[in-house]
């Protein structure tokens, strides 16, 4: 990955440099700043904004965070003296246009299109976000659950069926960022 090219911001500030694992594929029109760790195969899509100046963001192997979805943390406060880091584990999928602030996403959990993650919040593992949903502080989606709504609630939880089709679409992203990849050398 070039790291050099004017679509791409990647900008250390408070003394801390994005590390970004050379397998990562990072679309044109991401801004990448500060204390953020990206992952081995995962994916960073078009016009996403990565921001780490007032906590650190960790972004595990083979996770993706679709086109237009802004991760941010929360700084540190009187109470809360480490504020709240934003911690995505492995093979979690982030559909377009999400909001993730200041949440704990676990290894092979879901966030929809469109749903706001907010502060304090963890997702475990293969639990599941709608789309369009709003996860309010401090709020636990338990593993294999689905939450919906605004605010969202527990639906119901996930079958064998919906969990594999999940995983499916992580693999499916990490070969779609190969090939963006290659087109996006191709053109120079």
């Amino acid at each position: 990955m070039s790291l050099h090219r004017t679509d791409i911001t990647i900008l250390p500030i408070h003394g801390k440099t994005p590390r970004i694992h050379d397998s990562a594929f990072i679309a044109p029109g991401c801004r990448i700043i500060g204390d953020v760790e990206i992952g081995p195969d995962a994916s960073i899509w078009y016009n996403c904004v990565i921001r780490a100046d007032v906590n650190r963001i960790v972004i595990g192997a083979r996770s993706n965070i679709q086109d237009g979805t802004v991760v941010h943390c929360d700084s540190p406060k009187e109470g809360r003296p480490e504020g709240h880091p934003t911690l995505i584990g492995e093979d979690v999928l982030i559909g377009h246009m999400a909001m993730v602030h200041g949440c704990v996403l676990a290894d092979r959990a879901f966030v929809g299109l469109g749903s706001i993650v907010m502060d304090g919040c963890t997702i475990e593992s293969d639990g599941m976000l709608a789309a369009g949903a709003l996860l309010t502080p401090g709020k636990v989606i338990g593993s294999r659950q689905l939450w919906t709504g605004r605010p969202a609630k527990y639906l119901r939880d996930l079958p064998d069926k919906a969990l594999a089709e999940m995983q499916k679409g992580v693999a499916s992203y990490v070969e779609n960022g190969r090939f963006h990849r290659a087109a996006l050398e191709a053109a120079g």
